[in-house]
């Protein structure tokens, strides 16, 4: 990763009044705008190398390719087409027919007609068509194959006639063209023409004389004049057997004598400077450009946001990456779902597809450039190694689909290729045998099984050449858990496993290495080539669980076959329907209007609030009668006004999840389908029905027709729930108590200042008087701590910080997504300072974001910037040994539906890749704290400790036991070690009940249970809650048991937060 662009340098705020630290200082930082996130590139053939990258900027994401090639190391470039000028083909099907080593797609075209080129076309020397509007600019090859941009003329007569065009699907006003062989079967027919004469001239004799335009293949030596309003005037005067001789040639611009010829469109870049060009389009496109000397080329394509997260490039963008790559000139060709650059790996034959076409797949077009190598002799040079998996599609849990191939479990293998190539990176004639050795593990036909953690070379050997590649050994593997717990089939379908060692570092687990027990008459399941399982259903319906196991690690996957779509309500009752709402007058009614027959129309007034608005249509009992319901769908008339859509789905244990849908874009009648989100337990009913409103400025009132509901229900089938994972974040009172020092974390409180002695005011009040009490060096309000972030409601939040809390304990804020619910985020800057921060305290550096619109690019990505700077400035600054994040919403959210997580997945990605890189490349530590989800979570990833932080107030989101209730955290941190970090989760306690038996026998060990009570709600006393237990010295505890060790009286204590019960029992 490298910073591009900087601009300044900006000094980060650190401080805010009342929460100064003694010993945090400033940091400053360089102000970037641009950072690329990723990039690599490998050999094609001498000269030429095959790239890929990312970006990331206040745009967005960029994600695209590059070719270039040193024109002087025996590469040439030809043209490449799909055989006529009016035909297409895919790039890679081109390239391959001739051999190339790499292609780009190249000219503008007809498209959805004739398939021709718009621009000029030469083929060794030969004009294969003239440009069909002028001026038309081009990219040209001379004979000595160096590359410009100029201009392909067009010379050509019949006769004393002069021709204006050749093989071009279009002819000006008054205009001749000629059409060859070259051309194909298209129809020669002039759209618009007042006029056409058609002459056929076979050899030099005139043949044939139409009034119109003809189709169909020209044989060799033919040519066909087609001349419209004056130009067809000129040709009536002809006769048959008159004598015309055609003759045609392209002439360049600057002189030169063109050997290859392309047409292409703007100008980008120009002596170096990159061009006063469109920069608000964005799409996929394509750039070429060439060195001042003519001698590199330098290809660049950038995908569009259509298939992938990439945003697609402006115009302006294209110029300003050709420059930065070193264009002196630049030109745009053909863009959108055109684009298309294709290049072949080391020792192989064909060429594959390197960037993300738009359409979705690879889009014909009629022609290209082919990147031609130098032959080689076929004899081994090299081994190209690579793991067999590629990271882009392998197994893997990040937040963005792709794994880490290039990890290994201790005592688990990764199957790597070797592929021989020669000089010239290309095939060779004879597969030599290929010897394998490994560090730190053993290697046999490319399979490295792995033994002891650390950075293994796997190295392959034949006569004449050797290559290898790098693999991190990871530690033992303790868990495994597939890429999804679920599978409904209806054909051929996958899934892979990925494995985890007791740090969270992750990597896929190779097929060779698991045990499958499966129900076989039902499935069949084998390997596949990129480390995956392919997964065959042999019957039309069934279930079956798919059970997996390494070692002692076991993972399951409830399959279903089959799917059945039912309606679930017709909506004949649709008065039976009751509203519900936020902030909108809300009101349901039957309608005949339905889609065929009643419907459901739901009625909303968006326009009494500028906060988050909804509208519900609730079921007068939830539908659905599916025990394993995949999918809901609803019929929905819209009226075009860009509500969000949302289905509120109860699951087994009632409680309801929202799920959400696309915008209302439409007017009419479209199918809203929904799946349920993996891990609901089953059955799962539709309840509710939403609408929402979020912008501010969105003021309206509006309507939608709700019909047909329907469920997609498959078989029923049920695997059983993995393990809890208890991470070792989350410790003891003790064991934090015993840190350096400590700081607290609350979030969630949510109230509003209409209500200022409200539950949630008392609950905030509450946790900042534990807090208080409990002397952290600081603390952080990591989001939510108001509702609608009215200017009332940040001067509540300053009254109640300023009566419970004064200036005892310093306190830094950060806004999540209520703190700017109904408001710009200046009310909070107002109150409250600065959105982002960095600061550092006792040796650890603390970076905080803001996430307030549910994205870190959202905040402005100066903050983006900010965060990279400061780890970068952290890993050489000595006095820093750790560093901790914090952020209102978390990169993953645990809970089934994921509402509460990052919105944009690549910045989560790239959020946990930078913490890892940190914490791997420094030996330093690293860590992320954040809120929003409503529950207390811990985890580490990739070796590095994330903690989501619960409500302090408002009403939790998850079941009590899986951590959900209101409390805060107090964190213990050393100025060494690996084990720098530790959590204690501290629930609000109303009451806390310790059971035990009254009397136990000596040897004996018998279970005790505490649990703890907020209000209503009861909360087991075990993880994720930190809990104390103590014993008198005539009992030990150990995980929920306590054993007898001597007669006599004894007791157990419990402590949570600071509340402790004690309980009294014999020993016989």
């Amino acid at each position: 990763m490298r910073a591009l662009s900087v601009v300044g340098i900006v000094v980060a705020a650190g401080l805010v009044g009342p929460g100064v630290v003694a010993s945090a200082r400033a940091v400053e930082q360089p102000v970037v705008s641009q950072l690329q996130t990723y990039e690599r590139s490998r050999p094609v053939a001498p000269g030429v190398t095959a790239g890929a990258l990312e970006t990331f900027d206040a745009r967005g994401w960029q994600q695209g390719n590059t070719l270039t090639v040193d024109l002087t190391k025996g590469a040439r470039i030809d043209y490449l087409s799909a055989g006529k000028v009016s035909s297409t083909k895919p790039i890679d099907q081109q390239a391959n027919e001739v051999g190339a080593v790499a292609a780009v797609n190249a000219d503008f075209f007809d498209i959805n007609n004739s398939g021709a080129p718009l621009g000029p076309a030469v083929a060794d020397g030969k004009l294969v068509k003239s440009q069909s509007e002028d001026p038309y600019r081009a990219v040209a090859f001379d004979q000595r194959g160096v590359g410009r941009i100029l201009e392909v003329l067009f010379d050509g007569t019949a006769g004393s006639y002069r021709l204006d065009r050749l093989n071009s699907p279009t002819i000006g006003k008054d205009e001749i063209g000629a059409f060859t062989a070259l051309w194909g079967s298209y129809s020669r027919a002039q759209a618009g023409a007042t006029k056409v004469v058609e002459v056929v001239i076979t050899g030099d004799t005139v043949t044939a004389i139409n009034p119109t335009a003809g189709a169909g293949e020209i044989p060799a030596g033919t040519t066909i004049l087609v001349g419209r309003e004056a130009g067809a005037d000129e040709l009536g005067t002809l006769k048959l057997g008159d004598k015309l001789p055609v003759t045609f040639k392209p002439r360049a611009s600057d002189g030169s004598t063109i050997r290859t010829a392309v047409g292409a469109h703007a100008l980008l870049v120009d002596q170096g400077k990159p061009q006063p060009v469109d920069d608000t389009v964005y799409a996929g496109r394509t750039g070429l450009g060439f060195s001042a000397d003519g001698k590199k080329l330098i290809v660049v394509t950038i995908d569009s946001n259509r298939v992938t997260h990439s945003r697609g490039a402006t115009l302006a963008e294209m110029g300003k990456i050709l420059a930065a790559r070193g264009a002196y000139v630049g030109v745009e060709l053909d863009g959108g779902g055109s684009s298309t650059l294709v290049s072949r790996r080391p020792g192989e034959a064909k060429v594959e597809v390197d960037n993300v076409p738009g359409d979705g797949s690879i889009r014909p077009v009629p022609n290209g450039l082919a990147v031609m190598g130098p032959k080689g002799s076929g004899r081994i040079h090299g081994i190209w190694v690579e793991t067999a998996a590629d990271g882009r599609t392998a197994p893997g849990n990040a937040p963005v689909p792709g794994g880490r191939p290039d990890r290994v479990f201790a005592g688990t293998t990764r199957t790597v290729t070797g592929t021989p190539y020669d000089e010239s990176f290309g095939p060779v004639k004879l597969q030599p045998h290929v010897f394998w050795s490994a560090s730190r593990g053993t290697v046999r036909d490319g399979v490295f099984t792995a033994r002891t953690p650390g950075r293994a070379t796997v190295r392959a050997i034949a006569a004449g050449g050797q290559g290898s590649t790098e693999l991190e050994v990871l530690g033992p593997l303790t868990r495994i858990a597939p890429t999804s717990a679920t599978l409904n089939l209806t054909g051929a379908g996958t899934f892979g496993l990925v494995g985890f060692d007791a740090l969270g570092n992750s990597a896929p687990v190779e097929p060779r290495d698991v045990e499958l027990t499966y129900d076989e008459s039902l499935l069949t399941i084998t390997p596949t080539a990129d480390g995956r399982f392919g997964i065959t259903p042999k019957k039309d319906s069934g279930a079956a669980v798919v059970s997996a196991r390494i070692g002692t690690a076991q993972a399951a996957i409830a399959v279903s076959v089959g799917v059945e779509k039912r309606i679930i309500e017709t909506f004949d009752t649709a008065e039976k329907w009751t509203s519900g709402s936020a902030r909108a007058t809300v009101s349901v009614s039957k309608t005949p209007d339905g889609q065929d027959g009643p419907g459901l129309k739901l009625a909303y007034d968006f326009g009494q609030s500028t906060l988050t608005r909804n509208a519900i249509a609730i079921s007068p009992a939830p539908l659905g009668d599916a025990e394993q319901a995949r999918a809901f769908g609803v019929s929905i008339f819209g009226h075009g006004k860009g509500e969000w859509t949302a289905f509120g789905l109860v699951d087994a244990t009632g409680k309801l999840t929202a799920v959400y849908g696309p915008y209302v874009t439409w007017n009419g009648w479209q199918t809203v389908e929904l799946p349920v989100p993996e891990g609901l337990p089953q059955p799962v009913r539709l309840r509710r029905v939403y609408t929402l409103e979020t912008k501010a400025a969105a003021q309206y009132q509006g309507e939608i027709v709700i019909d047909n509901a329907y469920v997609k229900a498959a078989p029923a089938v049920s695997a059983p729930a993995p393990a809890k994972v208890v991470d070792p974040l989350i410790q003891t009172a003790r064991a934090v108590d015993g840190r350096d020092w400590r700081f607290a974390v609350m979030s969630d409180a949510q109230f509003v200042a209409r209500d200022p002695n409200s539950p949630l005011v008392q609950a905030a009040r509450r946790t900042l008087r534990e807090i208080k009490a409990a002397k952290p060096d600081f603390f952080v309000i990591a989001g939510d701590f108001v509702d609608e972030a009215t200017e009332a409601d940040f001067q509540l939040a300053k009254r109640i910080l300023d009566e419970e809390i004064g200036t005892s304990v310093p306190y830094y804020y950060v806004p999540g997504n209520h703190e700017v619910m109904g408001a710009a985020i200046t009310n909070f800057e107002k109150y409250f300072g600065a959105t982002q921060r960095v600061f550092d305290h006792r040796g650890t550096r603390f970076i905080t974001l803001n996430s307030a619109s549910g994205t870190l690019r959202g905040g402005g990505f100066d903050q983006i910037a900010m965060l990279r700077g400061a780890l970068d400035h952290a890993a050489k600054d000595r006095a820093i040994n750790s560093v901790v994040v914090i952020e209102h919403h978390p990169p993953r959210d645990p809970t089934p539906a994921r509402n509460s997580q990052l919105g944009d997945r690549h910045e989560a990605a790239l959020l946990e890749k930078w913490l890892a890189d940190f914490q791997h490349s420094t030996g330093k530590g690293a860590a992320f704290i954040g809120g929003h989800v409503g529950t207390f979570s811990a985890a580490h990833v990739d070796g590095v400790p994330y903690l989501i932080n619960g409500n302090s107030g408002k009403a939790p989101a998850t079941a009590p036991e899986d951590g959900g209730f209101t409390g805060w955290t107090m964190f213990g941190v050393d100025r060494r070690g690996k084990d720098w970090l530790s959590a204690q989760i501290r629930p609000h306690v109303d009451e806390l009940t310790l059971e035990v038996p009254s009397t136990i026998r000596r040897g004996e060990s018998v279970p005790v249970k505490a649990t703890l009570t907020q209000g209503s709600r009861a909360v087991p006393v075990g993880y994720p809650v930190s809990v104390d237990w103590s014993t008198s010295r005539n009992l030990k505890y150990h995980d929920g048991t306590v054993t007898a060790l001597r007669k006599g009286a004894a007791t157990v204590t419990v402590e949570v937060n600071g509340v402790r019960r004690t309980a009294a029992l014999t020993i016989n």
